[in-house]
């Protein structure tokens, strides 16, 4: 399991990063089974990085996604009344 970077990420396609997010979580539910069903891994670190993969990838959809959000115009100071 790989460790992503911020700029890998960022070149990706939008379907391409929903398709790594979907891999890494399964990843992470076998993982997470392995280790409570007590047959032990191979490596116990791949679950943090595994979580990390998975804020990385979550942190550049939010920001495209308010990046595309329209800001509504805000209402002036003084209000009404």
């Amino acid at each position: 399991m790989a460790i992503l970077k911020m700029a890998e990420i960022r070149g990706m396609q939008p379907i391409e990063r929903e398709r790594k997010l979907s891999e890494f979580r399964a990843e992470l539910a076998k993982q997470r089974a392995a280790m409570v069903s007590g047959a032990g891994l191979e490596n116990p670190g791949i679950i943090r990085a595994i979580r990390k993969n998975i804020a990385r990838i979550m942190t550049v959809i939010n920001e495209e996604e308010r990046k595309l959000q329209v800001k509504a115009p805000s209402k002036p100071a003084g209000g009404e009344g």
